[in-house]
């Protein structure tokens, strides 16, 4: 059995790679190892987005951890982030079907602890070898020892609560805000919050079938946000992902603000508060160099991790920070939750730009964005850390770095979670970085794919 956790959790082709039968082993290893302490019977929260493949694994994922004496309580379509806000009201456990932004036909299942953190490798690894080697000498519960299965038809007000609470009382009034739902998970939630909060607000892609998710649309496909906030004239739009941990944001203007932008305008507005801790940032390897710029100029530590929320959320934990993210629009505000979240994300900007009384491009001047090219070389899925062993690739990527030094930089890393090497390579010039970006992914496929 290969590793089943990457970076976040375990994904995989819905009913191929991640199947009924794996799914209630996870179920049956995860409940026992999550709750092995827990006096009673234990409870564990189970949300999913709005995939077609969510129900089938849902019911395969209960009957395992309810075959293990956990009661398991079903808080159905709500998003990531609020699985991690509800399990520390009173649960033992959580757990979240999901694979974000990937296309509908996957799907994923992450666990959360009593604190509302997902798993650390320790954990992951523990629930592993129980599933290749232990499961059998599990206890068998019977009688009334065996789990129930209710619905928890509260955990989304509960959830919303928080959300509207956040902004510290502070209406919208008078904005206009469109925002794009992914047909995912965050329509219902942010529907409740944006219209307690007294915006004027549109929604795009907020009718979810089962197939549609993430496809062309959410944080991943901005292009129609854009184009309804430039013809409709409004503030500012709002793009969330699959399962609501991230979102990017689109200005009056049309342009893209990511998330190390995001950080940007979030933390400066904290320190000017007198709230960021430590006057520090953390962030990624990935994020641009000019965050890095700003940070020097401002006076604002940044700090990297490897690529994954878990590692930036690791490194605040350790240093005792309290925002980080990655540019992919995946913000954490630790002072609020435990895990990203795109609707608390969205908020904490427009409070920042409420205080300020600016637009989102009036206070978008913290960083310069430099030019910075993404490409994904596809691999056959063992191979894809293999590309720092074969002597052509690191030839290449070595004359990369000698061309780019001083003036930007190149970086090669797998994906977390998909049959990827992912080719970064920043500088100021497009159309070169562009040229060679791509380039060197063809190569890595041909020797790799």
């Amino acid at each position: 059995m290969g590793k089943l956790f990457g970076t976040d959790g375990v994904r995989g082709l819905a009913n191929r790679e991640l199947t009924p039968e794996l799914a209630f082993k996870l179920g049956k290893a995860g409940a026992y190892v999550l709750t092995k302490h827990t006096q009673g019977a234990p409870k564990i929260l189970l949300g999913m987005d709005t995939r077609r493949s969510g129900g089938m694994l849902a019911a395969a994922l209960t009957a395992g951890m309810c075959s293990m004496g956990a009661d398991v309580y079903n808080a159905g379509v709500i998003p990531t982030p609020g699985v991690a806000y509800v399990v520390r009201k009173g649960y033992d456990a959580g757990v979240m079907l999901s694979a974000s932004h990937n296309p509908f036909e996957d799907n994923g299942i992450k666990f959360f602890n009593a604190l509302g953190y997902k798993l650390d490798d320790a954990i992951e690894d523990e629930i592993e070898e129980l599933i290749a080697n232990g499961l059998d000498e599990l206890p068998r519960p019977t009688h009334a020892e065996v789990g129930v299965a209710p619905d928890d038809t509260g955990a989304m007000d509960s959830y919303v609560g928080f959300l509207v609470n956040a902004v510290g009382g502070r209406s919208f009034d008078g904005m206009k805000i469109a925002l794009d739902c992914a047909n995912g998970a965050t329509g219902a939630a942010a529907a409740k919050v944006f219209a307690r909060l007294g915006a004027d607000t549109r929604f795009l892609h907020d009718t979810p079938d089962g197939r549609n998710i993430n496809h062309e649309c959410g944080s991943t496909h901005m292009e129609s946000l854009k184009d309804f906030v430039l013809s409709n004239g409004m503030d500012i739009g709002i793009a969330f992902d699959g399962d609501g941990d991230r979102c990017l944001f689109i200005d009056s203007n049309g342009k893209l603000v990511d998330g190390d932008e995001t950080l940007s305008i979030c933390a400066s507005y904290m320190r000017e508060q007198g709230k960021l801790h430590k006057d520090t940032i953390v962030a990624t390897v990935m994020s641009n160099l000019g965050l890095k710029l700003m940070g020097e100029k401002l006076g604002i530590n940044i700090l990297q991790t490897g690529v994954g929320d878990r590692y930036v959320l690791e490194e605040m934990l350790r240093g005792g920070y309290n925002i980080g993210g990655e540019q992919s629009g995946h913000i954490i505000f630790l002072d609020d939750s435990t895990t990203g979240d795109g609707i608390l994300t969205a908020l904490k900007l427009l409070c920042a730009l409420h205080a300020w009384g600016k637009t989102l491009s009036q206070a978008n001047t913290f960083m310069e964005v430099l030019p910075q090219v993404l490409v994904n070389a596809k691999v056959q899925g063992e191979n894809k850390h293999a590309y720092a062993d074969n002597a052509e690739i690191r030839r290449e990527i070595e004359i990369l770095e000698k061309r780019f030094a001083g003036e930007g930089r190149v970086l090669i890393r797998p994906s977390g979670t998909e049959p990827k090497v992912r080719v970064m390579i920043e500088g100021r010039n497009q159309a070169e970085l562009e040229t060679e970006a791509h380039r060197l992914a063809k190569l890595i496929e041909s020797i790799l794919g």
